[in-house]
This record gives C-alpha cells, structure tokens and sequence, in this order.
C-alpha cells in the first residue's frame, strides 16, 4: 500500500505527540509509586472513563468484531455484549467500595481482606500470575493484530511490525507512567473514534458497496444482520445469548470486565477524586465501551462479506500472508486497504492509537503487580520510590519482549478470547461475594484459579490432539468449567476457616463504615437494571437508526433516556 505525504505527515505527528507527553509528565510521575501507578489519585471521571474505553479499543478489538460478525452474524456479538451486566455491577455495588479502600492496586485487597501467609501467598502469586502471564497473553493478541494490519497495508514482516510500533509505547509507559498513559488514551481515543467512523463512511459508499441500503439488501448481508439469534434454532440461541446472559458474566474473570472490578479498570478507580468520581467513570465507559463504539467495526465486518465472501478469497488477495494468519479477523484490515490517502493516515493512525493505548495499559497495570505486589511486598520492603519506578521501567520493556514473542503463535483474535475465557471460568462468582460473604478466604480463591486453569488446559490440549478424548461443544466446555469450579471452591469455602474476626472487622470498618453491608442494595438493584437496559436500548437505537427502523430507533432511544433518569436518581439516594 502506498502512503502519500500527508498520510506520513500524520502518522510521524502522533509518534512525535505521544512520546512528549510521556516525557513531559515522567519528571512528577518517577517521584513515587504512587505518582506512577496512580497518578496521586487526583484524575477526574471524565478522563478515566475515556481511558478505560481507549484501553478496551484494542488493536484486535475492530478484527476480533469482524471476525463474529462474518462467522455468526451480529448478533454473535453477545458473546462480549453479556459483559454489560458485569460491568454495571461494578457501576452500582464496586466502585465506591475500590476507591474507599485507599490500596495501590487490586491485588493489595487480598491482605485487606484476608489473613495469614496464605493472604501474603495469593497476592504474590496472582502478581505473576495476572499481571506476568495473563498480561502477556493479552497483550500477544493485541501485537498479533497489530502484525495482521501491518502485513496487510504495508507488507511488513511480523519482526518488523512490532519493532516499529513497540518502542514509542513503551517509551511513554515507562516514562509516564499512568497520568502519561491517561492523557495519551485520551488523545487516542478521539483520534481513533473519528478514524473507524469516517473509514465505515467512506467503505459503505464504495461503488462496490453502493450505500447503506444497497449493503443491508444484499442477501449474503442480511442473513448477518439480526441483532438477536433466531429463537427456534437452539444451536445458535444456546451459545450465542442464554449460555452469555444466564452464566458467562457472572461466572468468568475476564479483563475489563471483571465480575466486582479489577485490573486496570479498578486501578482506575483508585486514582479517581473520590468514590463520586470513580462510579461516573466506570458508567461513561459501560456506555462508551458497549453502545457507543460497536457499530463502525460492525458496518465494516458486514461490508467485508461483499468484497471478501469467504476465506479463500482473503487468501487470494494475500497471498504472501502465512496462511496460518488467514482467518475472518483479517477481514477488517482488509477492508481498510480501500481508503484514499489522508484518510488512509488518520486510520492508521487510529489502529496505531488503539494498539499503544492497550498496550500501555497493560504494560503499567503489569508492572504495578510486579513492583507493588511482588518486588517490594516479597523482595525489598525498604525500596525507595525512584527504585520502585525503576523496576517498574525494567518490567515494562521485558514484558514487551515477550508478549511480542509469544505473537508469533496466535493464529486469530477469538482464540485469545476463548483461552481468557476458559482459563478465567467459575472464578467471577467468588471476587462478586467476597466483598460481603465473610466464611471466603485465600484458599477460597487459590482453589478457584487452580481448577479453573487444570479444567482449561485439559480443554485446550484435548482440542488439539487429532482424537479428542472428550467431543463437547466450546460453550458447554464454559458450562461444565463454571459448575466445576465454583463447587469447587465453594466447598473448600466451607471446609476451611475464614480470615481471623480482627481482619474481618478491620476490614468491615474500613469498607462499610458502621453502616450495614447491604444498605440502599434495593436502590443499587434498580440502578443496575436501568443502566443494563438503558445501554442495551441505546446500542440497539443506533444499529436502528442504521437499519432505518426509525419509529423503533426512536422508541429504544426514549427507554434509554428514562433509564437514564432512573440512574441519575438511584445515584442520588444511595449518595444520601
């Protein structure tokens, strides 16, 4: 592909923008931990909430759409959609709850909650678990389509895809830490919002499209079209919405939608205002993350089947691409290949966006593990503040490298997806009833992530021996893994001690104040199920709007703005 000018002229702008904010806030952000991680907790919702969004606006995110959208239609989004209502709980019963808590990070609540050396263990343990392991894997997927899209457009090599775009992110993350991580994500954000929508208008209005309308008609588009699955064919209605609605979002850690908060979405919220600030930020990104932002990468997926209506023709179109890499993910860098010079440059520039601010969330929220949780907690209590930054510095390009490595054995965006899902199933029940259900304890939570992960990696080497020893479906496999596990826990729950009364009421008092542990849980109920509604309507209002259903994009619109209300009021009586 051949960039103008311009194009350059743009995308050389945003590496040069980016790396001096990093450099420009590192001087007050190397002073402490504290300054690194949590930007002195004094950022307003706005600005997290944005960033929260930006994070979730993956590189793989617009591919990983694509890709459902071309294999199940959209309504095979559910499968990401159901985390809604994870997300809301976290709105209305959690954020408050974090940001009282006065911690560094997430995993500093297992020695506020729990006792003893199994507490001290869980949390040094889950530093490298989550924040080494789990984080490379994630960010691996993020590079994998950061490789796609640089193979596709520009015909670079996977090495030479992730020595470009590498540096400048780990640049600003290590220098900026998170206030650097912030104000880029929000930059990042508006830059890659104007490129997926201005890029969807100009994909749908190709001569080969023919407009909105002509899309939307094509027989092979609208079999894809159907927000909801068909309710008389269980095969699709099974996997695809009642398995997501009635198990998935409860039961399954997964990041950015962690059932109770977590990760770098509670990371956040530690560095809002106040309690106020942190549960404004986390419902502007429920809303951002869900309603807002799906439908320019969907638009684009369904285009995608007109110009590319199966695997062999994406081949076909690349045919020096691994085939390996040749999945329907492809298809939306594909699609991109078509724009014209200016726009080509803010687009990649978007797809640049999404991939550094991903990748600098990760990067900071991993290596505030590994500093907080790990090295001072376990290695040097007496660390100094530069020392803690300084290793988190180091810990950030190592992580780099080898998410970067394990990229080069990833195939596709959904199997990233699933190996989180599958590793994280029937531990969401447990971080939702920890904060309230006192008998949980350590080994409560060491049993939950060990049968979890022994369940998902018998699963993912079972998938692929030529002789499976065990044919079951993928969304069964998630059914079985949840009710495995959470029996599992839950009995070791009952047969182990809780963290000893001092801990407890330490903890109570802290939390809850003298107020009961349950106090406004009816207001926060209708709360939640407004903001559940209330999102979905506006999600389902704009694909109307889309779909020229105006008189039912209008009526969805009119639920959403009384949800609206309804939460603006239940947020005035439990703030009372």
């Amino acid at each position: 592909m051949h960039l103008e000018t311009l194009d350059w002229v743009i995308i050389v702008s945003f590496f040069i923008v980016f790396i001096a904010i990093g450099l420009l806030v590192a001087k007050k952000s190397g002073k402490d931990s504290k300054s690194f991680f949590l930007s002195n907790r004094n950022m307003p919702w706005w600005l997290l909430g944005v960033s929260m969004v930006a994070t979730t606006f993956a590189a793989d995110t617009p591919n990983f759409v694509a890709g459902v959208i071309r294999e199940d239609g959209v309504f095979g989004n559910w499968i990401w959609w159901s985390f809604l209502l994870t997300g809301m709980l976290t709105v209305f019963f959690y954020a408050k709850l974090w940001r009282r808590s006065g911690i560094t990070t997430d995993l500093e609540f297992y020695e506020l909650r729990y006792s003893g050396k199994s507490a001290a263990f869980l949390r040094g343990f889950r530093a490298i678990y989550l924040g080494v392991f789990f984080n490379i894997v994630i960010m691996a997927n993020v590079c994998l389509a950061a490789i796609k899209i640089g193979h596709v457009m520009f015909g670079l090599s996977s090495i030479e895809v992730l020595l470009i775009a590498s540096p400048v992110v780990v640049i600003y993350s290590a220098f900026g830490g998170l206030k650097g991580v912030l104000l880029t994500d929000f930059v990042q954000f508006i830059i890659a919002m104007v490129g997926s929508i201005w890029a969807t208008i100009f994909i749908v209005n190709m001569p080969e499209i023919g407009g909105i309308e002509n899309l939307l008609s094509t027989p092979a588009v609208a079999a894809k079209t159907a927000m909801l699955p068909d309710f008389s064919k269980p095969e699709l209605l099974i996997p695809l919405l009642i398995i997501p609605l009635a198990v998935q979002w409860w039961s399954v850690w997964y990041p950015g939608a962690e059932p109770g908060g977590g990760g770098y979405i509670a990371q956040r919220m530690l560095a809002a205002k106040d309690e106020k600030h942190a549960t404004w930020a986390t419902l502007f990104f429920n809303f951002a993350h869900y309603a807002l932002r799906p439908w320019p990468w969907i638009i684009i997926g369904l285009a995608s089947i007109i110009i590319y209506p199966n695997i062999e023709s994406l081949q076909a179109a690349f045919p020096n691409l691994n085939p390996a890499f040749v999945k329907n993910d492809l298809s939306y860098p594909a699609m991109l290949t078509f724009l014209p010079a200016g726009l080509l440059g803010i687009v990649i520039t978007s797809l640049i966006a999404a991939f550094m601010s991903t990748i600098s969330t990760h990067l900071n929220w991993g290596s505030s593990y590994v500093v907080n949780d790990f090295y001072v907690r376990f290695l040097r209590k007496e660390a100094t503040g530069k020392e803690q930054v300084a290793v988190g510095r180091i810990s950030t390009v190592v992580m780099m490298l080898f998410a970067g490595i394990l990229a080069f054995y990833l195939e596709e965006a959904r199997d990233g997806f699933n190996l989180l899902l599958s590793i994280g199933a029937g531990t969401g029940l447990l971080f939702i009833l920890r904060w309230f259900w006192s008998r949980i304890n350590p080994y409560s939570e060491i049993a939950a992530m060990l049968i979890s992960f022994i369940i998902a990696t018998f699963f993912f080497i079972n998938g692929k021996l030529e002789t499976p020893m065990i044919e079951m479906a993928g969304h069964w496999q998630l059914v079985l893994s949840v009710a495995i596990t959470t029996i599992g826990w839950v009995i070791v729950t009952l047969m182990t001690q809780p963290s000893n009364a001092e801990t407890l009421n330490s903890f109570n008092s802290l939390i809850f104040g003298k107020e009961s542990k349950f106090k406004g849980f009816g207001m926060k109920i209708l709360g939640f199920f407004a903001g559940v509604v209330g999102v979905y309507c506006s999600l389902f209002a704009i694909g109307n709007f889309i779909y020229s259903n105006i008189l039912l994009a209008f009526g969805l619109t009119a639920v959403a703005v009384i949800c609206g209300l309804v939460i603006i009021k239940s947020f005035q009586k439990t703030d009372s």
